[in-house]
C-alpha cells in the first residue's frame, strides 16, 4: 500500500497543495478563503527565510534566526492550512498526487511556488568551490568562511598567503552582488580594522566580476552608474562584460585574462530553477523555469500552477518574462487567490498583470539606489527608504525590533556585534 503523508480529511472542501513556502507559497496560503479551501503547505524547512537579507548574515551584521520565521507559528490562527516538512521528490498529474520522502499527498489544485537556486550555468566545478547565499544555512556558513579568513590573515607572516586571505571575489552584478561588495568594503573600512590591529587592510581587495554590460542590471541606467561610482570610491575593483571560467588551487579565472588569487568566491551571479519529475521538457524554459499563462496555469494543466520565480509568463509589457522579485511572487500569489475562488464558482478568472512597485539596493554605510515608478535617487534618502521597508516586510515583531536594534547599534557605533564563528560540532567515530 502506498504510504501517504499524515494529513487530515478535506472535510468536504478543495484541497490546495502549495510546494515551497517563500514569499509567493507563504502569501497564497494565508490568502485562500477557509469556506471553501483545505491547504497542504509543503517545504523542505520549518521556517519561511527572507533573501534579501543573506548577505547580512553572511558578513555578521544579522543573526541567522533574525530572518527567519517558524511556519507553524505564522499559521496558528489558521486552522486550515496544514505545513508538513518534507521534501518533493515529483508530480504525478494523472492520479493528482504529489510525491514526497515522507509520502504521498493528493490535491485538487497544486501550486509550485520553490523559487530558483544558484545558476552555475552548467559549470559542475564552480558550484562544488565558491560560496552560495541561497539559504540561511548557506548564509551562516559564509559568515564562517570569510570570519576564518581574517582568523588565518592574522596568524601568518606570509605575503602571498595574507594576499589569498583578503582577497574577495564577488561573481555576480545583480543587487545581492552589489549589496555584498558594499557591505565588505563598510567592514573593511570601519570595522576590521579595530578587531585585527595586526592587520593592514589596505591589502584587503574586493572584485566584482559582472558578465553584463552594466551593474544591477534589471534597475535603470542612472541606478547602475551611481552603483558604480559608489563601490569604486569605496575601493571595490568592478570587471564588466567578463564572466568567471575557472575557480581551481585558489586561483579564478576570468574571461578576459585577468587571473586573482583568492580564497573566497562568493557566487551570486544567477538563479535557475529546480526541476520536478512529472513534468515534461515542454512545461520548462531553458532556465527551467514553468511556462505558464496569464492565470499561472502550468502549460498543459488547468489544475496545476506555478507562482514566484519558477514561473515563466510571457505578456507584452514583459516578453521575456516578469523580474525575479518578491513583489513578483506576493502579486501572482493574490491573483491566484483570488481566482481558485472565482473557479469554484463558476466564473472566468483574472488575468494577472504585473504592478512594478520599484526597485533598491543599498551600497553600504548610507548609501543606496532607487527606481520608484519614473523616480530615480540615490544616496542618504534611498538607504533609508531601504531600511524602512525591509524592516516593514520582515515578518515577526521580535525579528523587526532586533534588525532595529543590530542596525542601530552599528549605524551609531560603526560596529557590529555577531562576529562569531559557530560551526557544527563533528562527531569522531
Amino acid at each position: 500500500m502506498e504510504k501517504m503523508v499524515n494529513i487530515p480529511e478535506k472535510a468536504g472542501k478543495k484541497r490546495v497543495v502549495i510546494v515551497g513556502a517563500g514569499f509567493g507559497g507563504l502569501k497564497l496560503a494565508g490568502k485562500l478563503n477557509p469556506e471553501y479551501f483545505d491547504v497542504i503547505l509543503l517545504d523542505k524547512n520549518n521556517y519561511h527565510q527572507f533573501q534579501p537579507l543573506f548577505y547580512q548574515v553572511a558578513i555578521a551584521g544579522l543573526e541567522p534566526s533574525s530572518i527567519a520565521y517558524p511556519l507553524r507559528k505564522n499559521f496558528q490562527k489558521k486552522h486550515h492550512v496544514h505545513f508538513r516538512m518534507c521534501e518533493v521528490i515529483g508530480v504525478f498529474p494523472e492520479n493528482q498526487s504529489v510525491e514526497t520522502n515522507e509520502g504521498s499527498v493528493d490535491y485538487d489544485y497544486l501550486v509550485i511556488a520553490t523559487g530558483c537556486d544558484t545558476n552555475f550555468f552548467g559549470n559542475q566545478s564552480l558550484k562544488n568551490t565558491t560560496i552560495t547565499l541561497k539559504s540561511v544555512s548557506e548564509a551562516l556558513y559564509a559568515r564562517n568562511r570569510i570570519l576564518q579568513s581574517f582568523e588565518d590573515a592574522a596568524s601568518t607572516n606570509n605575503e602571498e598567503l595574507l594576499k589569498k586571505r583578503l582577497t574577495f571575489v564577488i561573481v555576480g552584478g545583480g543587487a545581492t552582488g552589489v549589496e555584498l561588495a558594499g557591505a565588505l568594503a563598510d567592514m573593511r573600512n570601519h570595522i576590521l580594522p579595530k578587531d585585527y590591529p595586526e592587520i593592514d587592510f589596505s591589502k584587503m581587495q574586493i572584485h566584482l566580476v559582472d558578465a553584463s554590460p552594466r551593474l544591477l542590471l534589471a534597475m535603470s541606467e542612472e541606478a547602475s552608474v551611481k552603483a558604480t561610482e559608489t563601490l569604486e570610491d569605496r575601493g571595490v575593483k568592478i570587471y564588466q562584460n567578463v564572466f568567471v571560467t575557472s575557480y581551481e588551487d585558489g586561483v579564478v579565472s576570468i574571461s578576459d585574462g585577468t587571473r586573482l588569487v583568492s580564497d573566497n568566491v562568493l557566487w551570486v551571479a544567477g538563479i535557475v530553477g529546480d526541476k520536478l519529475s512529472g513534468f515534461s521538457q515542454d512545461s520548462y524554459t531553458k532556465s527551467n523555469r514553468l511556462i505558464v499563462n496569464r492565470y499561472c496555469e502550468v502549460k498543459g494543466f488547468n489544475d496545476i500552477f506555478a507562482i514566484g520565480d519558477i514561473a515563466y509568463m510571457e505578456t507584452e509589457a514583459y516578453p521575456k518574462g516578469h523580474p525575479q522579485v518578491a513583489q513578483g511572487a506576493l502579486q501572482m500569489a493574490v491573483n491566484l487567490a483570488t481566482n481558485l475562488e472565482l473557479k469554484e464558482f463558476g466564473h472566468n478568472p483574472s488575468p494577472f498583470k504585473y504592478v512594478d512597485k520599484g526597485s533598491m539596493a543599498t551600497i553600504g554605510r548610507n548609501a543606496a539606489v532607487a527606481d520608484i515608478i519614473h523616480f530615480h535617487f540615490s544616496g542618504a534618502p534611498a538607504w533609508w527608504l531601504w531600511l524602512v521597508v525591509h524592516l516593514y516586510t520582515i515578518m515577526g515583531i521580535k525579528n523587526k525590533l532586533f534588525i532595529f536594534l543590530d542596525w542601530a547599534w552599528s549605524y551609531f557605533t560603526y560596529d557590529i556585534s555577531l562576529r562569531l564563528l559557530i560551526r557544527p560540532k563533528t562527531k569522531m567515530n
